[in-house]
């Protein structure tokens, strides 16, 4: 009997709420990951339960958020109102509950579908949650969703406010970790958004008294050309400065929300800006060069936002609210009143903006010509599919699984040959390098498009015209664990951060760590990143097991290689730090051999001789 012939009442099914988001929960959470990039899905439920805190405090309950870590253990703690303890269990396990849908009590919130801490309670293998409010207190815990323990409400001392402690599931997400850089960041951005906020996060206090003129100055890597403009008016702030990096860079927020892959407000912005400067300057000047080397952060206040995702990423509003104007037209009219009236207040500055956009122009035409032949170029080698071994999906794609789209960055007709027989063709593509990259440290972005390995590697990201339209999610760098694996490494490094820094900041870019050795049996293999690792798989093996030493990704079989990019893969991100100077570690690194970095060099090799007599 066929498939179709058993269709019957027995096949519909109903899942309870708890269910589907377990069974679902990349509609919930997007991604799932381990924790390595700053979009896993654990930092999304970090996310959900932040947002409710920062949305008490934006209706003006509780300046102060506490937070703390403790290896998978989360403890989020507000000082708002506290959630109603009749309904303590309703909002934390009934979809489609929640105080946000009546607009009076919370008019400009981020959490408007009753939807998000419930997702962090199915998917939490512990989730307690506590409402202290008016001198009472309820407490509830649930494992998966399902509830475990309610107790009957009693009398507390604690000030008012919420507490949740959650444990992400590991049979849902499997082996994860917390990177705190990302979750510092997280709270960094809450709190420049959020003039007056306090947020503890593991002993460290996060606070900012400038706004997003604070997070201008923590994300710009060199000073710019000049101060940064800082603009303010009701729902609405601005920083923006012009730098001597390549592209553009972005920081966008609606309702305290980052909105990472941008929206509605982020192009009515990008559009606004240069309608304002072709005024101001009375010139025709192109789009880009007026947007190129822009670093801003721009953040808007809406009335029932409305987000592509439940993630909230994308803005899709095209009004700030029912009886606003709309979100394009708000956010001119500002820059047209505001950043124009600076313009004419501070003529140092628009001169210096006028030099910027004038040499941006003169290069731009300059590098047409190259730029039309790389692009031919690269169209020939694509075609042909010498260099690139692409995948179905998209991360620019509206797709479902577009979070887990990479693309593997190799040397070597082997090493490629393997990843690419091994890789799963929807999400996984394959770029293959010839020889090492040239040392691009102190060039100008003309190299970019007359190197030809540049130039594809650019043309296969997409990320020509910045990287808003970046075709994989993750960028990940394989080479040989050995000497020339990692020159190659750094080599592609410095690339990025000569060129492309927001790929980096962003969060894009990542190492791929492969085993350095194999140790098996007859019944089990074990597979080692390291030393450590390898003398513990001997030890649980038994006596005499086969060790092989991996020199080069090339030697992996494609039947092995398989285990190492599928759901156990094991990503090293490339982050960039405050207290990073990129101009200053690329010339020390990168720029001419100096006594200082032999002295680096030499000192180094010491520490790990000394390492080596240890042993």
């Amino acid at each position: 009997m066929t498939a179709a012939a058993n269709y019957s009442e027995d096949s519909i099914k109903t899942l309870a709420w708890n269910e589907h988001i377990r069974r679902r929960p990349g509609m919930y959470i997007g991604k799932l990951g381990d924790g390595t990039s700053p979009d896993d899905g654990i930092y999304i439920l970090v996310k959900e339960v932040l947002d409710n805190c920062i949305d008490e405090f934006m209706m003006g309950f509780g300046k102060v958020i506490d937070i703390i870590i403790n290896e998978r253990q989360v403890t989020i703690r507000d000082h708002g109102r506290g959630i109603p303890l009749g309904k303590l269990v309703d909002v934390a396990s009934k979809i489609n509950t929640g105080a946000k849908y009546d607009s009076k009590v919370f008019q400009k919130s981020v959490g408007l579908n009753g939807v998000g801490i419930k997702a962090v309670n199915a998917l939490s293998s512990q989730f307690i949650i506590q409402s202290y409010r008016e001198g009472r207190c309820k407490h509830a815990e649930f494992s998966g969703g399902n509830l475990v323990e309610e107790r009957p409400e009693e009398a507390s001392d604690k000030k008012n406010g919420t507490k949740v402690m959650f444990v992400a599931d590991d049979t849902v997400f499997g082996h994860y970790r917390f990177m705190f850089e990302y979750v510092e960041r997280m709270c960094r951005n809450y709190v420049y958004l959020n003039s007056g906020l306090t947020i503890n996060f593991n002993g460290t206090k996060f606070y900012s008294s400038n706004g997003l003129l604070d997070l201008l100055n923590e994300n710009m890597s060199s000073p710019g050309l000049y101060p940064i403009i800082h603009l303010k008016a009701e729902d609405i702030e601005l920083a923006l400065c012009h730098g001597n990096q390549y592209g553009e860079e972005y920081y966008s927020f609606v309702n305290g929300q980052n909105t990472t892959q941008g929206g509605t407000h982020l192009q009515a912005f990008r559009e606004g800006i240069v309608k304002v400067i072709r005024e101001f300057y009375k010139k025709d000047f192109d789009p880009s060069d007026i947007r190129t080397s822009m670093i801003a952060a721009l953040s808007i206040k809406v009335q029932e936002p409305v987000f592509e995702s439940q993630t909230k990423t994308k803005l899709g509003s095209k009004d700030v609210g029912p009886d606003g104007p709309s979100v394009k037209n708000f956010i001119t009219d500002f820059l047209k009143k505001e950043l124009d009236n600076f313009l004419h207040r501070n003529s140092d500055v628009a001169e210096i903006l006028l030099r910027k956009i004038v040499e941006s122009e003169k290069e731009r035409k300059a590098m047409a010509g190259i730029k039309s032949l790389a692009r031919e170029r690269a169209k020939k080698v694509s075609l042909h599919n010498r260099k690139l071994r692409d995948c179905r999906l998209h991360f620019n794609s509206d797709d479902d699984r577009r979070y887990e789209t990479s693309i593997f960055i190799t040397e070597g007709d082997s090493a490629s040959g393997s990843i690419t027989k091994s890789r799963d063709v929807n999400t996984q593509a394959v770029f293959s390098l010839k020889g090492k990259p040239l040392n691009s440290y102190g060039l100008t972005k003309k190299i970019v498009y007359e190197n030809e390995e540049f130039n594809l590697l650019q043309a296969a990201l997409n990320i020509e015209d910045g990287i808003e339209n970046i075709r994989y999610n993750q960028v990940i760098i394989a080479t040989d664990a050995d000497v020339d694996g990692m020159h190659i490494r750094l080599l592609l490094i410095t690339f990025f951060l000569q060129y492309f820094p927001d790929l980096i900041k962003n969060g894009h870019l990542y190492i791929l760590q492969t085993p350095l050795f194999r140790v098996r049996n007859k019944k089990k293999t074990s597979y080692c990143y390291s030393d450590q690792e390898r003398e513990a798989a001997i030890k649980a093996l038994g006596p005499n097991p086969e060790i092989t030493r991996f020199k080069g990704l090339g030697e992996i079989s494609p039947d092995e290689f398989k285990h190492f990019i599928n759901a156990n893969i094991r990503l090293e991100p490339v982050t960039l730090r405050k207290a990073d100077n990129v101009a200053e570690l690329l010339e020390f690194y990168m720029g001419k051999n100096t006594p200082e970095r032999q002295d680096f060099i030499i000192d180094n090799l010491r520490i790990e001789e000394d390492v080596v007599a240890e042993k």
